[in-house]
């Protein structure tokens, strides 16, 4: 049995959860609303409060969808009740974020500067001059826009300077030696 799969999941209030004939899961809650096409090899039911995720046979490509399934449910509920964010730090000199309106325009040491539309269902907010803060209900959508602003400077192994996540670690390589004669 699945470990992950086999795991309830817990509806808090407020949260509307559908599952049509197509295995199409729909979320309903006070973030937004969220939709899944699930594999047919799982069943979901949904009995006080709770949610649970069930398959018929025990072959690998049903294992693999059991989990998968109670993983794309799970994160549904919590993006529509606490939703995702994903935090981006500019490091290096002149390198700068803000905001207007619904765009965001990064100056990245480029003769122009980059400005990028926030998708649908998706907001940034800039705390500061270099930290951007990406939030969303949809987690793979909030991860995807914050690769999106990373890859137009990702931090070079030198200096470290870039975008990058605020935990992340960059490793620095060491420069050229000297010549010696």
């Amino acid at each position: 049995m699945s470990r992950i799969g086999k795991l309830p999941v817990a509806l808090p209030a407020g949260v509307e959860v559908k599952v049509d004939g197509n295995n199409v899961v729909s979320v309903k809650g006070p973030k937004g609303e969220l939709q899944e096409k699930v594999s047919k090899l799982v069943k979901i039911e949904t009995k006080d409060g709770v949610l649970e995720v069930t398959r018929s046979g025990d072959s690998k490509e049903e294992r693999a969808q059991h989990g998968l399934a109670r993983t794309l449910i799970h994160n549904m509920v919590v993006g529509v009740t606490e939703g995702f964010e994903k935090k981006l730090s500019l490091v290096g000199v002149g390198y700068k974020a803000e905001k207007q309106g619904k765009k965001l325009v990064l100056n990245l040491a480029y003769s122009h500067p980059v400005i990028m539309e926030d998708p649908e269902g998706i907001t940034t907010e800039c705390t500061s001059a270099t930290e951007i803060v990406v939030r969303g209900a949809d987690k793979a959508e909030v991860g995807n826009y914050a690769a999106n602003i990373r890859a137009w400077r990702r931090p070079e192994p030198y200096k470290g300077k870039g975008i990058r996540y605020v935990n992340e670690v960059v490793r620095k390589k060491e420069g050229k030696a000297g010549v010696k004669k």
